[in-house]
């Protein structure tokens, strides 16, 4: 059954401002699509699921894989269903140094497997997985957009690479910046929210019923 994945990489729980704001994309959008809502924690993947066994087993053809091979690969497997059963993807982030937190990094190495979801070719890699919508949220206590004292952003750039790697390239990405310098931020953040979720949601609506009418 189609579904929204939500994939949380932020450890502040309900105080995190990029899961609140994907909780909310998620609610709007199955007002038009699928009802069915996976949300996937990732502060509570394994930190070491990327090991001597998952590398080995990764590399070799499926059938010549043993039960110990398969098993290094179950949850990069189950990940991987996740993103294949999904209409949509939203992913809700915070900067750490800069770039993705080390969750997410986890994440997409589970993710991003040769022979499973790219396949390397003369021009590099090409994706393996159907395009669908990707609407990532990123949430930094200091300013990324603003000077004079900005912070580099790697992690959306990067993200984007990623994911277009396996072949998802419809990504729209929001931007909240300077969380932590006062309330006059914070409102400014939440007045962004509201304006790109409703963008968001009625993108989606649109190509949902433009999809049912095909």
């Amino acid at each position: 059954m189609p579904s929204i994945l939500h994939v949380n990489a932020s450890a502040n729980g309900g105080d995190s401002h990029s899961l609140q704001a994907g909780k909310l994309l998620a609610a709007r959008l199955a007002q038009a699509g699928p009802p069915a809502l996976v949300e996937r924690d990732l502060s509570l993947l394994p930190p070491h699921a990327i090991n001597r066994e998952f590398v080995e087993a990764s590399l070799m053809r499926e059938d010549a894989r043993s039960h110990a091979q398969r098993q290094a690969l179950a949850l990069s497997e189950q990940l991987i269903a996740e993103l294949e059963a999904c209409d949509c993807l939203i992913l809700s982030t915070p900067m750490h140094n800069f770039t993705v937190p080390a969750a997410l990094k986890v994440w997409l190495d589970l993710v991003m497997r040769p022979g499973r979801t790219f396949r390397g070719g003369p021009d590099g890699k090409n994706g393996l997985l159907d395009n669908r919508p990707v609407f990532v949220i990123v949430a930094s206590g200091g300013p990324m957009l603003s000077k004079p004292d900005w912070q580099p952003d790697f992690l959306t750039p990067y993200l984007r690479c990623a994911l277009a790697t396996i072949g998802l390239n419809d990504v729209s990405v929001l931007q909240l910046e300077s969380l932590k310098r006062g309330d006059k931020a914070l409102l400014a953040a939440a007045h962004a929210t509201e304006q790109w979720v409703e963008r968001q949601s009625r993108r989606y609506a649109a190509a949902a019923a433009y999809r049912a009418t095909a």
